[in-house]
């Protein structure tokens, strides 16, 4: 087989397809390209059998490292279906000449929807009007409208962004279409900033924040940077939002300071284990709500995941790569 091969011995295997493609989109275009196998799952003992033979590798979560790598000779592309790269050991796919795309920004719309719907689902209590209602309460109420408790009004408050990359800034946009001050303790110059968002320090942007919204990736640097000393910086009225990766946050310090009244309340749609553990500490709790990591997977996200996926692996099969992870 030589580099690129002929479409025929072009053997293309997707590795865990289920979470992008659960069968409501088509995976023609991919099909298009070579020889299409699509497991929904692969667990680490079958990685190595069902990839062997193939030019073209896809995985969203299944982790290629070294010794994995070094098992595929005739492994020539790895797609990764998702933005993030961490389950990939790069050093090892470089040092055997196979090129490794992601797709970036594919879900930026997505996410930055459910920040709000997480948000508006705290301020406005709009689960548990509905549960009232549904229980016939309205049905049984003396006037036309009735509180079960106070409804927080978006316009005026601050909305702290932590990371303004291109969900970030998204949420900032957002944010100030609500009427929120937007502030970010951003690596960025303030010269390269719109003018409605501020960019202040990490201390600053804690104290200040009636929201928080966590939108950076997760590093070594920046592992539990919500933990017991940055909660105690923060008011005991603020919201925390977190759509990014549940790693950024220490749970058991945050599942603290939500039941000792330090902080209002948390809308999470990551978790730092996924699927979490039976004793995670912060499910359950009456001011948290937590939604399964679905903020990228609208409909339209991942039909863009799909088609830019596909379009990488034929960029690469052209001789000009696109979306090249280095």
């Amino acid at each position: 087989m030589n580099n690129l091969a002929t479409q025929s011995d072009r053997r293309i295997v997707v590795l865990d397809g289920y979470v992008a493609n659960s069968g409501d989109l088509s995976w023609e275009q991919l099909d298009g390209l070579g020889e299409l196998k699509v497991y929904e799952r692969t667990s680490p003992a079958q990685i190595v059998d069902r990839s062997r033979g193939a030019f073209a590798v896809f995985v969203n979560k299944v982790i290629l490292d070294a010794e994995t790598i070094a098992l595929l000779p005739d492994l020539k592309f790895i797609g990764i279906l998702a933005t993030g790269y961490n389950n990939v050991d790069l050093a090892a796919a470089r040092r055997a000449g196979i090129t490794v795309c992601n797709v970036p920004d594919y879900s930026s719309a997505s996410v930055a929807q459910t920040v709000f719907a997480l948000l508006l689902a705290i301020t406005n209590r709009t689960e548990a009007y509905t549960d009232s209602v549904a229980r016939g309460e309205w049905t049984k109420c003396m006037d036309f409208s009735y509180r079960l408790s106070s409804i927080e009004e978006l316009d005026g408050l601050t909305m702290a962004v932590y990371g303004l990359g291109n969900i970030g800034m998204r949420v900032a946009k957002i944010a100030h279409a609500f009427g929120m001050k937007v502030i970010s303790a951003t690596s960025k110059s303030a010269d390269r900033l719109p003018d409605f968002i501020e960019k202040v320090s990490r201390d600053e942007m804690l104290s200040r924040a009636d929201v928080l919204s966590l939108n950076a990736p997760l590093s070594d640097d920046n592992r539990h940077f919500i933990c017991a000393e940055t909660l105690a910086l923060m008011k005991p009225s603020a919201i925390l939002i977190n759509t990014a990766r549940g790693g950024l946050v220490d749970e058991h310090a945050l599942a603290d300071a939500l039941r000792n009244g330090r902080l209002a309340a948390a809308g999470l749609d990551v978790l730092e284990h996924e699927p979490p553990h039976a004793d995670c500490p912060v499910i359950g709790l009456p001011n948290c709500i937590i939604t399964p990591h679905v903020a990228w997977q609208s409909t339209a996200a991942r039909r863009r995941l799909l088609t830019v996926s596909a379009d990488n692996l034929a960029a690469f099969i052209s001789g000009h790569p696109q979306n090249v992870v280095d």
